[in-house]
């Protein structure tokens, strides 16, 4: 080609660029702009990008010079490329300084410096920035609604994470897969897990990745018993976690199966009640000497009372006499209590006293069993035990008593507990309105919810599980349409699964039948046979 022009140094580095070669769109640039042929605009926006991918930060503030020189700062895509080349190359400080010398940010140049607050860890900046384009009139994408959720899980914004779900579901972008995902990656991260698992039944794309985010969620926060549910229930997830488990076991050479992976591996054999995989890798741990760890002792017979076996179970944890704790006491009692077996974890808490102190946690799971059964006179017992140890203000410790009291029917101790001096978090005053609830008193409910506004609590979605509770007991139909609309509007809060069947018992116990066809054509969701067998309950019930 004799005489190149313009045209054709675009066309060529136009070509490199769609081929993915940054350097030589970079070098043919170079050479294009020593001969004095002047680049357009298009060529600017696919140098800008190369200069990103290859973090060319020095040749990338050049480029920002001649776009100035040539009179091309006013166009919105080119700088909004600016601020995004500036984001990739770490260069934050001059991304944002970019952007705010834009006139008129476009729907591009809000998404660009959202994404790369996030990429440069300032989700609290991402985060104001994504305020600041909703309150200014965009409407962002699912990938820029994905980012500021994430944005939430970094700084473990909850609020700001619910307030984001409220405006996904007004511009009805909460059914994308994209944005559903994070919204249960960010309500996991948040330590949220019902609200998460709401989004994963209602929404949620089930893939190992949301999966794995709320199995692992329910993992940090000790809700074995969910997690387990959720192996059972995704097919997918059991088939890869047990192919996790037997490479651990099986190719010791790829990762180093020391104690602590191999209570990891036990650990997931309980979740998915295996027995066989847990019997071969508890073998492996045998073999290696591992079993006297507590770290190991403790999951394998774990392992085996989750796959069924308490009998092996206890045989097993009285071989680790030299080596058990009072974590593996409590695991062994609240094992027991699971399986519905009450009164042996009773027993094996005046086990327990004998080799050791039990904590506060140990005295709460023997409160449940005590509520389960219900036993008053053993609840007694552990209440004086608390009191004489001078552990009966502790929050948690309160709530068990509260909740046993409740369940033993005697709710005048339910309330003096709650009654007394120290702190009072969201999990006592509900454990204090389900008591009035499950004892028929929903009269008193409101009251009580007040208060607990007052004292600054936010409620939450067990919250109002007890307050509906409460008014479909106590008949008061127009307070619990008033609560139940309250929890989005003004509680951003999603209703659960829970909260619709409350509110269908509302509607259906006091004759609303009209209400209560609508409120159930209206769900998000398919009714049950359950759910449309109370519209003829309540027809029946109708003179």
């Amino acid at each position: 080609m004799p005489r190149r022009d313009g045209g054709s140094w675009n066309a060529m580095i136009v070509a490199y660029s769609q081929a993915g070669r940054a350097a030589e769109v970079i070098s043919l640039f170079s050479i294009m702009n020593g001969a004095g042929v002047c680049a357009n605009e298009i060529t600017f926006a696919v140098v800008l990008s190369s200069c990103g991918n290859a973090l060319e930060s020095f040749l990338a503030k050049q480029i920002h010079g001649l776009i100035v020189k040539h009179g091309f700062y006013h166009n919105v895509i080119l700088v909004s490329s600016l601020v995004d080349v500036y984001g990739k190359c770490h260069l934050i400080d001059d991304a944002r300084r970019v952007f705010d010398e834009i006139k008129s940010p476009n729907l591009v140049s809000w998404n660009v410096i959202v994404r790369r607050y996030l990429e440069a860890g300032n989700g609290s900046e991402a985060l104001t920035m994504f305020s600041r384009m909703i309150r200014e009139g965009f409407r962002p994408m699912n990938f820029t609604f994905s980012n500021a959720l994430i944005s939430c899980c970094k700084i473990m914004a909850q609020e700001e994470g619910r307030q984001i779900h409220v405006v996904a579901v007004k511009w009805a972008l909460d059914e994308d897969d994209v944005v559903s995902a994070s919204l249960l990656e960010m309500y996991a991260k948040c330590g949220l897990l019902d609200d998460a698992r709401h989004v994963f039944h209602l929404h949620g794309p089930r893939n190992v990745f949301t999966q794995t985010s709320l199995v692992s969620g329910y993992a940090r926060l000790g809700r074995v018993q969910d997690a387990e549910y959720l192996f059972e229930e995704m097919h997918e997830r059991t088939t890869k976690a047990l192919e996790l488990a037997k490479r651990m076991v099986r190719e010791a050479g790829v990762i180093e199966m020391d104690h602590v992976t191999t209570g990891l591996a036990l650990n997931l054999c309980a979740g998915l009640s295996d027995s066989y995989l847990g019997r071969e890798v508890h073998g492996f741990a045998y073999r290696r000497g591992f079993f006297s760890n507590h770290l190991v002792g403790t999951p394998s017979w774990t392992c085996t009372e989750k796959c069924g076996c308490l009998r092996s179970a206890e045989l097993m944890f009285s071989l680790m006499a030299s080596s058990r704790d009072v974590i593996s006491w409590n695991a062994l009692l609240s094992n027991y209590a699971r399986h519905g077996r009450s009164e042996e974890a009773l027993g094996i808490l005046s086990r327990m006293q004998a080799e050791t102190t039990p904590s506060k946690f140990t005295l709460s799971a023997a409160l449940a069993a005590c509520s389960d059964i219900p036993s008053l006179e053993q609840g007694k017992q552990i209440h004086g035990y608390l009191l004489r140890r001078r552990c009966e203000s502790d929050v948690v410790v309160r709530g068990a008593l509260v909740d046993m009291y409740s369940k033993c029917r005697r709710l005048e101790y339910a309330r003096k507990v709650f009654d007394e001096k120290g702190p009072r978090d969201v999990v006592l005053w509900n454990s204090m309105i389900l008591g009035y609830a499950y004892n028929g008193r929903g009269g008193d409910v409101p009251h009580l919810f007040e208060s607990m506004q007052a004292e600054g609590i936010s409620a939450d979605g067990i919250t109002f599980v007890g307050v509906l509770q409460a008014c479909a007991s106590s008949g008061s139909v127009g307070a619990g349409r008033e609560y139940y609309k309250s929890m989005s509007e003004i509680h951003c809060l999603m209703p659960w699964m829970e909260h619709y069947e409350c509110m269908i018992e509302l509607l259906a116990k006091h004759g609303r039948t009209g209400e209560l066809e609508d409120f159930i054509r209206q769900m998000p969701f398919e009714p049950t046979a359950a759910m449309w067998a109370r519209i003829s309950d309540c027809r029946q019930m109708q003179p």
